[in-house]
C-alpha cells in the first residue's frame, strides 16, 4: 500500500495527542509505504494532479517532545493517482486556498486517485452548516449575517453561542448572555459590521459534562466518545481550548444520532467524521481533519487507527 498524506508539516505534529500520527503509526506497522505533502505543493502539470511529495519512514517519538519521529527523503513529483489512497488531513480554516486545494483533489479523482474524504465532501459539507440537514437533532439554531437577528435569537433564547463558520479547535467561539456588556463589541468584531455569516445555537447546559466527539469510520459508528470537559471558567470543550479529554462507552442518544447520519454520510463519500454533541443534541459534523484517535484508544480497548485503516482498505478495494 501506497499512502499519501496531504497535512501541515509534520515536525508541527502534538505525537501525544495527533490523530494523523497515529494513522502513520499504524499503517507503518503494516509495511505500508508513506509519503508526505503539503496542501500548496498540490498543482497541476501536464494535465495531471501532482503534489511534490517526500517518502518518509515511521520512526515513532521518543517522548511528547520528540520532533525527530520520521525521516524523509528527497522531494519528487508524483501523480495523485499513482498512490492507492490520498489522506486529506490539513487543519482548517477553510480559506480560499483550502477551497483551491479540495477543487484540485477532485480533479486529481477523475483522474483515478482515490482521496479521503473527497474534496467534494469538504467543499459541501460545511462543519457548522451540515449540522442544518438534521435539524430534529440540534438545539435552536441560526445562520446569519445580520447582528439584528443574533440580538434576537438571544432575546428570545436568554443564553447562546455564537461562531464562525470557517474555524477550529474552540477559536472565536463566545457565549453571549442578556447581561453581557460587550455584545454589540463581540457581534462587531466576529461578524465584521454584517459581512460575515456566523452561527448561533441555544447555550446547552450540559457542556459542563463534556463537548462529546463521536467518531464514524467507514460507516461505523466507534462504540466510544471523547468527552471534552471543558476547565473551570471555561465555556469551550475542545481540547485546544484546555479542556479535559474522557472516554467514555456512547450512550443511547449517541448512537442514535450517530448512526442516523451514518448513511449519510457514506452516501457523500465521507470515510472519517468527527461529531459534536452536547446533552442530546448535535452540533457540529467535522470532515476536515477529525481527531480523538490516541485519546480513545489510550483509555480504551478500541484501537481506533486500526479502524481507519481497516477502513481505507475497504473503500480502496
Amino acid at each position: 500500500m501506497k499512502i499519501l498524506f496531504i497535512a501541515d508539516p509534520m515536525s508541527g505534529f502534538k505525537t501525544y495527542k495527533d490523530t494523523t500520527y497515529a494513522m502513520m503509526q499504524e499503517m507503518a506497522q503494516r509495511g505500508w509505504t508513506l509519503y508526505h505533502s503539503l496542501a500548496s505543493q498540490l498543482s497541476v502539470q501536464g494535465k495531471l494532479v501532482v503534489a511534490e511529495v517526500s517518502k518518509f519512514d515511521f520512526i515513532g517519538a521518543r517522548d511528547d517532545k520528540d520532533h525527530h519521529w520520521f525521516v524523509s527523503t528527497a522531494a519528487q513529483t508524483l501523480a495523485l493517482n499513482k498512490f492507492d489512497a490520498v489522506i486529506m488531513r490539513t487543519d482548517p480554516p477553510f480559506d480560499m486556498q483550502y477551497l483551491y486545494a479540495t477543487q484540485l483533489l477532485t480533479l486529481g479523482q477523475q483522474q483515478g486517485a482515490r482521496v479521503f474524504n473527497s474534496g467534494q465532501a469538504m467543499r459541501d459539507f460545511n462543519e457548522k452548516l451540515a449540522i442544518l440537514n438534521f435539524a430534529d437533532l440540534t438545539a435552536p439554531t441560526i445562520v446569519t449575517t445580520r447582528a439584528a437577528d443574533i440580538r434576537q435569537f438571544l432575546d428570545e433564547y436568554h443564553d447562546i453561542i455564537i461562531k464562525p463558520l470557517d474555524g477550529m479547535g474552540g477559536m472565536g467561539i463566545f457565549r453571549l448572555s442578556q447581561q453581557d456588556p460587550n455584545i454589540s463589541s463581540i457581534l462587531e468584531m466576529l461578524m465584521r459590521m454584517d459581512s460575515r455569516t456566523i452561527m448561533a445555537q441555544q447555550y446547552i447546559p450540559d457542556i459542563i459534562y463534556g463537548d462529546k466527539r463521536i467518531l464514524i469510520i467507514g460507516g461505523k459508528v466507534v462504540p466510544y466518545a471523547l468527552a471534552r470537559i471543558p476547565k473551570e471558567g471555561e465555556t469551550r470543550g475542545n481540547l485546544a481550548a484546555g479542556g479535559k479529554g474522557v472516554a467514555q462507552p456512547l450512550s443511547a442518544r449517541d448512537r442514535f444520532i450517530a448512526e442516523t447520519i451514518a448513511p449519510e454520510l457514506i452516501r457523500r463519500e465521507i470515510l472519517l467524521a468527527g461529531l459534536d454533541v452536547i446533552g442530546d443534541y448535535l452540533t457540529e459534523i467535522n470532515v476536515t481533519s477529525p481527531t480523538g484517535f490516541q485519546e480513545i484508544t489510550k483509555q480504551t480497548d478500541c484501537k481506533v487507527a486500526a479502524l481507519f485503516a481497516d477502513a481505507v482498505v475497504a473503500a480502496i478495494s
